[in-house]
């Protein structure tokens, strides 16, 4: 057992943790004798960059045209806004028909709640772990949003009970398999685009689509100069090499499966949200799983049991943790380049570079 730095679990009863900031931060324990857990330090600040509070908390229009939407009455304002939002406003809105998930964005936004609803749905298709019903979506005048089932969450005690049954319902999800890889549009990962045009090859997917576009992005906003884009393209140029021997087969993912876009509710099952769903290699879930923390022993152990793992698997834990990484220094700044920087020598160290 180690004492690391993760995120608390929301102390607000009914909190769904949409799209919650990574910045909250008190000291847990967390087992980390599960297979290939690697501890990745948080730095000492992350100071998100500033964004315009989308206040929706005089808006009776809103309320008025998801009503219409979702055929319920909603109270003029929203009860309450729920914990987190580093990139949309959430809040919980009473209706007739009872209480309702809504996230609000600025108008542009809409085309990010579309995707995000139909990932929901894809993965409610696989019939696997429990996602919310979406309810609807539509923009106002300066307003987008997506109105979600409300989940009732059950106490903090049950979050790591209902392990066991993600892994089984996660390999589950990941049974549900396509011909190629991506999906059939693009989405995002946290505010940032997330391209999935379908290709053949895994290896080429992984590299273009996911990597060398973040890198990218690190010249483009500012970080990514020097050593870190230099040995980056090293490692893309040499990437094939993680997958001689292991040839993944295209499954249903998540996408950004860390222990904030999971609960459990009140009847202790399992629930997750705010997907970017794409059909990858199932690795990639299991390796964020593994990035933040927020998963138990349990939940790799009833994994393992449903669908085990190829045996070189943690050799390929770093290289999808770092998509994840670049985009949080694309999103959240200099704090991240260090982390990003460590992962790619100890790839590139892996494979003799």
């Amino acid at each position: 057992m180690y004492t690391v730095l993760a995120r608390a679990e929301s102390s607000i009863p009914h909190a769904r943790m949409n799209n919650a900031t990574r910045t909250d931060q008190r000291p847990i324990h967390i087992n980390t004798d599960q297979p290939n857990f690697r501890i990745l330090q948080w730095p000492a600040v992350v100071k998100p960059r500033m964004r315009n509070y989308h206040s929706v908390m005089a808006s009776h229009p809103l309320a008025t045209a998801i009503g219409n939407t979702i055929g319920a009455t909603l109270h003029p304002q929203p009860a309450a806004r729920v914990h987190g939002g580093s990139i949309n406003e959430c809040y919980r809105w009473e209706a007739n028909s009872g209480p309702v998930f809504v996230k609000v964005a600025p108008a542009q936004s809409r085309d990010m709640f579309a995707a995000e609803a139909a990932g929901l749905e894809v993965l409610k298709s696989a019939n696997a772990v429990r996602v919310p019903q979406v309810l609807g979506l539509g923009t106002t005048t300066d307003s987008a949003w997506l109105a979600l089932e409300w989940i009732q969450s059950g106490p903090n005690a049950s979050f790591r009970k209902s392990d066991s049954i993600l892994g089984e319902q996660l390999a589950r999800q990941h049974r549900a398999t396509h011909t190629a890889f991506g999906w059939s549009r693009n989405n995002t990962i946290g505010s940032t685009p997330q391209l999935n045009d379908w290709d053949a090859s895994w290896t080429k997917f992984f590299r273009e689509r996911r990597l060398r576009y973040q890198l990218d992005l690190t010249v483009s906003n500012g970080y990514g100069g020097g050593q870190l884009h230099k040995r980056g393209e090293v490692l893309l140029d040499n990437i094939s090499q993680f997958f001689s021997t292991y040839h993944p087969v295209p499954s249903l993912l998540h996408g950004d499966l860390w222990g904030g876009n999971r609960l459990t509710d009140d009847q202790g099952q399992p629930v997750i949200f705010d997907p970017a769903v794409n059909y990858g290699d199932r690795e990639a879930d299991l390796a964020m799983t593994q990035l933040f923390g927020g998963f138990g022993a349990d939940f790799y152990d009833a994994y393992a049991v449903a669908w085990p793992l190829d045996p070189e698997a943690h050799t390929r834990v770093d290289l999808y943790n770092l998509y994840h990484v670049l985009n949080h220094l694309n999103l959240f700044g200099e704090g991240y380049r260090s982390q990003a920087m460590s992962l790619i020598d100890s790839l590139l160290a892996h494979l003799g570079h």
